[in-house]
């Protein structure tokens, strides 16, 4: 099972990729349901980090 470091990189890594390989998300600029779904998968795996929160002390 990867780090949730490793899936917020992987997450982001697999958004990114299609964004710039898809004709409607990269020439069209309007995310298709790919990319929503993808971009879904990355915040999840961002909110799913574990939070070093400065402002508790």
């Amino acid at each position: 099972m990867p780090s949730p470091e490793d899936a917020l990189q992987e997450a982001r890594t697999a958004y990114e990729e299609h964004a710039r390989a898809c004709r409607q998300c990269h020439f069209d600029r309007s995310p298709c349901a790919v990319s929503k779904l993808l971009l879904r998968a990355y915040n999840n795996a961002r909110r799913a980090q574990p939070r070093t929160d400065s402002a508790s002390r």
